[in-house]
């Protein structure tokens, strides 16, 4: 999976299941030594990367002396981004909160060329979190250049809107302009890189129907109708099955996909719009309802059913290939809880760019 030609050196922290690893490895960089606490993901991560992980709290693990004198260019994680989400309870006490200065804290021991750090978009935009952010960026300011830019994966081949916050940080030797120029050189790369996903639809028929020998590892949450449907002018918001699972357009892209799936919260898709191209059963139903009709009663027809592992292994942009260990419920949860392999990919090339001398300022005008 890695070139170790010409490799940039890299720690990964908070590594999950490996995709923020694929990306950074595909853009050149070599990984050291991954850190992560759980042991399925420290699994999967074993199964597709040939670097070390260590598996444990990033308190107890001394960085420096698992990477020995091996000068590090790049640290890179996304610390649990639970406190901050508008999906959680944004609780500031929230411990997982204070894993984003533990990250800091590795990057202080190993003093990186560079750092990256990921998180939810309601860290780099929402006022609640305004100290926060003011804290993490005066830090990093003692020694790097820093920017924070909001991505969105649909616009890098990603077939989920799924919006996250990009900390980067470039020793102020490696790069002589201001934040503002960092800001600018990395937007302007990151531009060049955007591309237009694959709908759910060519997701799914690429796989074949669940079940199917290459789209085996099915959902067996079953979908009924909800009694008091919560309505929305869109049939792919509001509340229109139990659980939280919604369903998913077949001919546009997927909402988040939360790391809570496996059950009934794993999004619906509609297998008869998707291969037979049949109307949308789920905006007929919305129509019904929309118009007064009675919300319908038992389970859902057959041909809605949840995502496969398959499915969510491909709306996350990992290779087709990627092996996953746990349960079940284990390896959902890891695929939420992933970075995109193609976001992340198109962040490390910029950074890549930026180690190689690549953001050069303009020379003044004399």
């Amino acid at each position: 999976m890695q070139d170790r030609r010409n490799a940039f050196s890299a720690v990964s922290l908070f590594s999950g299941a490996g995709g923020m690893d694929v990306g950074f490895a595909r853009a050149g960089f070599n990984i050291l030594l991954a850190n992560d606490i759980d042991a399925d993901a420290c699994a999967t991560y074993r199964l597709n990367h040939p670097g070390e992980i260590a598996r444990g709290n990033l308190l107890d693990l001394d960085t420096r002396k698992r990477t020995g004198e091996t000068p590090i260019d790049l640290v890179f994680g996304g610390p649990p981004c639970q406190g901050f989400s508008v999906a959680g309870k944004m609780d500031p006490d929230d411990v997982r909160s204070q894993l984003i200065h533990s990250f800091m804290d590795v990057v202080d021991v190993l003093k990186p060329r560079a750092f990256v750090c990921e998180n939810v978009k309601a860290l780099a935009v929402l006022t609640k979190w305004g100290g926060v952010r003011e804290a993490l960026l005066a830090r990093a300011r003692e020694s790097y250049r820093v920017a924070i830019v909001v991505l969105n994966a649909t616009e890098f081949g990603v077939p989920q809107i799924r919006e996250r916050m990009f900390l980067v940080g470039l020793r102020k030797n490696e790069f002589l302009g201001s934040d503002d120029n960092l800001r600018s050189f990395i937007e302007a790369e990151l531009l060049a890189q955007k591309s237009t996903p694959k709908t759910i639809a060519e997701v799914v028929r690429s796989l074949g129907p669940a079940g199917s020998k290459s789209n085996s590892r099915t959902c067996a949450a079953k979908i009924t109708f909800a009694r008091s449907p919560i309505m929305r002018k869109s049939p792919y918001a509001g509340m229109l099955f139990n659980g939280a699972g919604r369903p998913l357009p077949s001919n546009k892209w997927a909402t988040t996909l939360p790391a809570s799936m496996g059950g009934n919260k794993t999004p619906i898709v509609d297998e008869a719009e998707i291969f037979d191209g049949q109307p949308s059963y789920v905006e007929e139903y919305h129509r019904h309802l929309m118009a007064g009709g009675k919300p319908r009663t038992g389970n859902a027809p057959a041909r809605l059913r949840r995502l496969t592992v398959d499915e969510c292994i491909a709306i996350q942009t990992f290779p087709e290939q990627y092996s996953l260990a746990g349960s079940r419920s284990a390896q959902y949860r890891q695929l939420g809880n992933a970075v995109p392999p193609n976001l992340a990919e198109a962040v490390a090339r910029v950074v890549a760019q930026g180690l190689s001398g690549g953001f050069a300022l303009p020379l003044a005008a004399e």
